[in-house]
């Protein structure tokens, strides 16, 4: 019963989201959908310290109602494109 109140929620945009943005590397990510505000909340505790552990730094979360076209942003713009063959101390 709970998933299809979620999905039904998601549908109409009402569900709630936990949207983490990081600065390196420069992204936005969403976990969910969650029927609830308090779930959402109570989940993204972990979800910061999983991208804490793989690296990311300067992480900022909220919870939010939203229906994302994408679960996971890449800002690319900034990136340094390295040549294949080249190794990064060689150009």
């Amino acid at each position: 019963m709970n998933e299809l109140l979620t999905t039904l929620l998601d549908a109409v945009g009402l569900a709630w989201w936990v949207e983490i943005r990081t600065e390196n590397p420069r992204c936005i990510y969403y976990f969910g959908p969650f029927p609830a505000q308090k779930m959402a909340a109570s989940s993204q505790g972990g979800y910061v310290e999983d991208l804490e552990r793989e690296g990311a730094q300067n992480i900022t979360a909220k919870v939010m109602r939203c229906k994302p076209k994408n679960l996971t942003v890449y800002d690319d713009k900034n990136d340094r494109v390295v040549p294949s063959g080249i190794l990064s101390g060689q150009f």
